[in-house]
């Protein structure tokens, strides 16, 4: 006879491996710089390392959505812990840039498998208020563990600790949700999808392929800047780990007590004003420097911040036939674009360095000024989603209205 089901058990366990995903994110932020100089690795080549961890995440994040069903979440968080294990401790013995291709996907791997076995698994152990209390406390902990795994980085870089030293750190999370999810019993899926044809079905809707093109220009707009904060701001006059601290902790704060805000202005009008603080945000990251960075550290925080719940959100609310495959397949979109700017980011960097040489700077400066004019190559995202989420908004009260 199986044991009962522990739901706070499997969601703290939910809670650390998605602390794991966060301090892959934001540590491998922080160690950049070193990785760059101990491995003479330039910033096309962090680029592509990069893209392998935003790759790997779409590629098991969409398998494991299409196959939860039949496989449930503990194979899938099984694969996890040895794609999350394997990628570190290759991580951390790499000593060529084709080692650290490989364990990043990995890496990118279990991330992936997390996202999709721990949302449905949630959602198969609570109903009702509670559900939607948990899946915002879960969804919480990627912008807050980004913020202790960013604090953490730049106290060991400062105290001169090697980054493979940082590395290990990720190890702690990864244990312990392997230990929490140890011998439990998981929850059977609930509602199996009746029809996967009919989702796919569904998302051809032009609707749902205009919001995937947005999804693809919200997520590079979210995790371009944070990704390269420490090649781009290290020479700005303020901690790029500070700065990824205070963005991501405001993200927290903000998306947890979302709910009033999504309720005077409504989804797409959400949407419309992150896009605006966004290019606000960008824009003073590229212009301004030293403690002014902060604040505009906060305004970019308010542009991003509510992105990525909002563009699962409309998809949920307007378009729900294309039920947990759709959803997946536009975070799987999301992911896929930010992995494909990441090489892009770094020849941005390596070019606009170049420019700035040329023009007679060096040192710092010329790192200052390849840092700026990338931030400012970067403004174009956010500014194309001010005009389609405009065209979304006016579209929708149009829809309403003829409803």
């Amino acid at each position: 006879m199986s044991q009962p089901i522990n739901a706070n058990r499997l969601f703290l366990a939910s809670c650390f491996a998605l602390i794991t995903t966060a301090f892959s994110f934001s540590i491998r932020a922080g160690i950049l710089n070193q990785l760059g100089t101990e491995l003479n690795l330039d910033t096309v080549q962090l680029g592509f390392i990069n893209q392998m961890w935003f790759l790997g995440f779409p590629i098991s994040m969409i398998l494991g959505g299409i196959f939860y069903h039949k496989i449930g979440p503990k194979l899938i968080m099984q694969v996890a812990f040895v794609a999350h294990t394997i990628g570190i401790l290759t991580t951390i013995f790499a000593t060529s840039y084709g080692v650290l291709l490989f364990s990043t996907l990995l890496i990118g791997v279990g991330n992936g498998c997390t996202e999709a076995a721990c949302n449905p698994m949630i959602a198969d152990s609570y109903s009702g208020i509670e559900f939607n209390k948990k899946l915002n406390r879960f969804h919480t902990w990627f912008p807050g563990g980004i913020v202790i795994g960013s604090l953490i980085s730049k106290f060991m870089t400062d105290a001169g600790t090697s980054w493979q030293a940082q590395i290990w750190i990720l190890m702690i999370p990864t244990i312990l949700y392997a230990f929490l999810f140890f011998g439990q019993t998981f929850p059977k899926p609930r509602n199996a999808q009746s029809s996967t044809l009919d989702n796919f079905k569904a998302m051809l809707n032009p609707l749902y392929l205009f919001m995937a093109c947005c999804m693809a220009l919200t997520a590079i707009s979210e995790f371009g800047p944070q990704q390269w904060v420490g090649p781009i701001l290290s020479k700005a006059g303020a901690s790029p780990m500070l700065i990824l601290a205070l963005v991501t902790g405001l993200m927290a704060v903000g998306r947890y007590f979302a709910g009033p805000l999504i309720k005077k202005l409504n989804t797409v009008g959400v949407l419309l004003g992150s896009a605006i603080f966004g290019v606000i945000g960008i824009y003073l990251l590229s212009t301004t420097s030293g403690s002014t960075l902060y604040f505009a550290a906060i305004i970019y925080a308010l542009g991003i911040c509510y992105f990525w719940p909002n563009m699962l959100g409309f998809i949920g609310e307007n378009l729900p036939q294309t039920g947990a495959l759709g959803l997946s397949i536009l975070g799987g979109i999301g992911m896929f674009s930010s992995s494909i700017f990441q090489p892009i980011i770094g020849g941005w960097i390596k070019g606009n360095k170049a420019v700035a040489e040329a023009g007679g700077l060096s040192g710092d400066a010329a790192d200052l000024a390849a840092g700026q004019a990338t931030l400012s190559n970067m403004l174009i995202f956010p500014g194309i989603l001010i005009v389609a989420f405009a065209i979304l908004y006016f579209f929708m009260q149009k829809r309403k209205q003829a409803a």
